[in-house]
Order: C-alpha cells, then structure tokens, then sequence
C-alpha cells in the first residue's frame, strides 16, 4: 500500500505512485548490498529507465510523464520508502528536467532566449527518453552561497566560440562516475577585470565523457552512501552552446523568486521516516522476519510509537502544505512554510530514527534490518545544501524580523 493511499490525489498521481509500488521492493531488497559497498544503485537505474520514470518531469509533449512539481514529490517519497538514498539521486536528475520545463516556464526570459531554451530543452529531454541519460545535478562548492544565489559560484564559464570553457571544481557531487551528464552551474565571466556576479550564473550540461572533466576523491561516509558523491574536477572543458540548461540570469530569478526549487531534496526523508516508522510497528507486532518482537503491550513501546506517529504527521503536513504552496514568487508566509517544511522533514526523520532503534531495542542494530541504515541516512538530511537545518533556522530569524531591503 502506498504511503500515499489515503490522500486525495488525481487519478494520475496515483498511477505515477503506483508504478513505484510495483518496482519498488526490489530497491528495498538491493539497499544493504549497495550501502555496505558504497555503490551506485544501477539496477535502480534500470528499473526506474525501464518504467519510464526517469522521464517523470520531462514535459509530456517532450516524450515524458509530464509530473508537475507536487506529482514529483509523491513519487520520490515513494522511492523514499523502499530505498532512500535512490530517491535522493533521483532528486538530483529529477531537478534538471524540472527546472528547465515547468519551472522555467514561469521564468521572464526574452524571445531569443525563449526560442533558444526550448531548443536546448528538447534535445537534452531527447537524451533521456532515446539515449538512456542520466543527469546528475552538482552545484556544491567549499566555502560559498552560490547554489542560493548569494554569490557567484566559483565555477566559471568563459564565452568561446561555439560555447564555453568552463573551469572548476564542485564537491558532493552525487551520482558522481553513474551520470552521463553533469548539470553543472557556473558563473559566466562577463567583467574585464575579472569580477564575478551571481546574476550571471548559467546552467551547462556537461558530458561524463568530456576532456578535462574527472570524478576524483573517495567517498566513504556516515550515510547515503550509494549516492557516490564524490568531487567533480573541470579543467577547461568546452560545453558547446546547445547544451545550455537555463539561460544565463534565468537560474539567479529561480533560486531568487522561486524558491521550492530548493525543497527536492526533502521527499527522499520524507520517505524514510515513514519507512522507520513502518518498521518499527511491524516489528513491535512480531511481524519481522528473523527478530522475536517486543511486547507491544508495554505502555512505554506504545508512548514511543505514538511519539513517532505524531512527528510523522507533522512532517507530512508540512511536506503537502509545502508541495501545494510551490509557485513562482509565493507569499513571504509560503515561503516561510517551506523553510519550516525543510527543516521539520529533515530533523524528524533522525529523530524518528532514534526512537526506532531506542524503542525495538538491541536487536534492532543488527546490519540484518534496515534500522541502523536509516538512522545514518536519516542524520545527513540537515547537512543537505543549499537548505541545511542551520539555513533554515538564519532564514526563518531574519525573515521574521526583518521585511526585504530593510536594515537597522
């Protein structure tokens, strides 16, 4: 049964979850092998391609599902539950076909550019639903806030003939060596003296297969491990012009006026707390296999359970308020609700992680059950860049306080 089985969805969105239903207890059976490892689900991958998901938010008239920005979060909340780390990278190859077709849409670009984009976007959605790509989408740099457009990424792309030389080096970047194309944001260098601005960032997908462009360093972590997001080094790699994802300019108003763009991560623990919390009443109820179960008529198992049904609930609220307030220049209060959504997902999927494992006890541990994988994944969520916990908590304190533009 779908975690969404009691929500009033469309007829559509229910078909879309369901084909998740159908492929994803694979995923749940291949997630310790691919933890343990710290390898690249690819047999994910196959099935997801196979069932036409990979196309999930590629326009319908491009070849695709046509998933709107809500449909995508039932979907990778439902990946979520049978393997949460496949939903946070297919957030990142979800996010290049949604914000260059929806998202976009909503976008002021000129004419040239509008004709331009639709060009680009219809070869790039080609890739997907003809040639089997996969599109990671790396964006994170040390020491910078350009993934939120408070500066210019580091990145940089230089107007050559054809296209662009783009040199740089982007960190955590997942499905790193597994994507076939890299979405990568940079700064176009526009000024003569060398002077970066953020308005100028354009967004180029960059082939796997490029001169210059290596996957390097290791990644051996806490948690979402099959993620493999390692660094990505760019050393002059020429993009040509048919591979512009977002105009220049375009993706500053996004991360500016459309600011749910930033939420697509969440789905993903989203999906994970329900599947923590599914686990812990069926092992309560000796439902299990290979653990004995606890008493479930203890008051105090009953009092966690009901701990951890209450956050859930909470983040599910927050996660649909959030999924239906998206829009291109929301109220300052959606907004705020999006920042509240974040870090409430985000913060109860550990913390619903922690009353798991406290309250099955010691066996719960055990690399047999699914429990301790949760609970590594489950505390990476609010590291999670560009909304981590701590950005949500500055965003929300000063937003309150104070109105765009003021100061003291």
């Amino acid at each position: 049964m779908s975690m969404w089985q009691d929500f009033d969805l469309t007829e559509r969105q229910r078909e879309l979850v369901g084909i998740i239903g159908e492929i994803g207890p694979a995923f749940r059976e291949r997630a310790d092998v691919n933890d343990r490892d710290a390898t690249f689900p690819y047999a994910n991958y196959d099935d997801l391609r196979d069932a036409g998901m990979l196309a999930l938010c590629i326009p319908s008239q491009y070849g695709g599902l046509g998933a709107d920005y809500e449909s995508y979060f039932y979907v990778a909340s439902e990946i979520g539950r049978y393997d949460p780390a496949t939903a946070l990278t297919f957030n990142m190859h979800s996010c290049s076909m949604l914000w260059s077709g929806p998202l976009a849409d909503d976008l002021p670009m000129t004419d040239d550019q509008r004709r331009e984009h639709e060009t680009n976007r219809a070869a790039m959605y080609e890739l997907v639903t003809d040639r089997r790509a996969v599109f990671a989408q790396p964006f994170s740099e040390p020491h910078t806030q350009a993934a939120t457009g408070k500066a210019p990424f580091g990145t940089t792309a230089k107007r050559v003939e054809g296209g662009y030389r783009v040199n740089g080096m982007k960190h955590f970047a997942s499905l790193a060596g597994a994507a076939t194309h890299y979405s990568v944001l940079c700064t176009e260098e526009t000024s003569a003296d060398g002077t970066l601005d953020a308005r100028d960032t354009i967004m180029l997908a960059v082939p796997g297969d490029a001169e210059g462009f290596a996957v390097v360093g290791d990644w051996d972590t806490l948690g979402m491990r099959p993620t493999v997001s390692k660094s990505l080094k760019i050393d002059d790699v020429f993009v040509p012009d048919a591979h512009q994802i977002m105009p220049r300019g375009v993706y500053f108003q996004a991360a500016t006026n459309w600011p749910h763009m930033f939420l697509t991560l969440t789905p993903a623990y989203m999906g994970l707390s329900q599947a923590a919390y599914d686990f812990t009443v069926a092992f309560l109820r000796g439902e299990v296999e290979g653990a004995k179960g606890v008493k479930r008529g203890s008051p105090m198992k009953q009092y966690a359970v009901a701990e951890m049904r209450m956050k859930l609930e909470q983040s599910r609220a927050m996660f649909l308020q959030a999924a239906r307030d998206a829009r291109h220049n929301p109220s300052k209060d959606a907004r705020m609700r999006a920042y509240v959504a974040n870090y409430t997902v985000m913060e109860n999927a550990n913390d619903i992680c922690r009353l798991a494992i406290r309250t099955c006890g010691g066996t719960s541990i055990m690399k047999k059950f699914p429990l301790e994988r949760f609970y590594r994944d489950s505390r990476c969520g609010s590291l999670m860049l560009p909304w981590s916990a701590e950005a949500c908590i500055e965003r929300l304190g000063k937003e309150s306080l104070y109105e765009k533009g003021e100061k003291d």
